[in-house]
């Protein structure tokens, strides 16, 4: 949407367009702006996958640092941002596991170590882990503990049966 505004050093007037980037309102003078100054502009991590909104039925646009959008058109602009997709290889009992979560739980490594949890109170897992991350490079998981993950992180686990 355009505007016009007096700029306060000049006094001329000068179109103002409003766009949105993740729920929060901007100005832009241009009326081009590439995928890189809109990250700028909203502090979206280079890392990060950047969307320009499109009216359904139509899919969303995806906007690379070089894709130019021209914001004089009737509407506001609204765009907005989602997290890298997250693949990383775990070394679980020693083989390689893909996974997609920043974390992992107790019950989620059991499941890549022996293909399902049994929650039987006769039956007892015991995790260990090690070239973790910096929060928790090394250590021993029990119920319900949750850690974060790096690509080569690596697990061994076992299961016994109480007698």
């Amino acid at each position: 949407m355009i505007e016009k505004h007096k700029t306060q050093n000049e006094g001329h007037e000068e179109n103002v367009l409003r766009l949105t980037i993740n729920g929060k309102n901007y100005s832009w003078t241009k009326e081009y702006i590439t995928g890189e100054e809109i990250r700028k502009l909203g502090d979206i991590p280079e890392g990060d996958t950047l969307f320009l909104s499109i009216k359904k039925p139509w899919e969303d646009e995806l906007i690379s640092n070089d894709t130019k959008v021209n914001l004089a058109r009737p509407e506001i602009e609204h765009f907005y941002s989602e997290d890298k997709p997250f693949e990383i290889t775990l070394i679980v009992n020693g083989r390689k596991k893909s996974w997609n979560k920043k974390k992992i739980s107790f019950e989620q490594v059991v499941i890549l170590a022996f293909g399902s949890y049994d929650p039987n109170p006769n039956k007892v897992y015991t995790v260990t882990y090690d070239r973790g991350p910096k929060q928790n490079p090394e250590g021993t998981m029990v119920k319900d503990d949750v850690v974060r993950v790096k690509d080569g992180m690596i697990f061994n686990a076992t299961a016994t049966d109480k007698s």
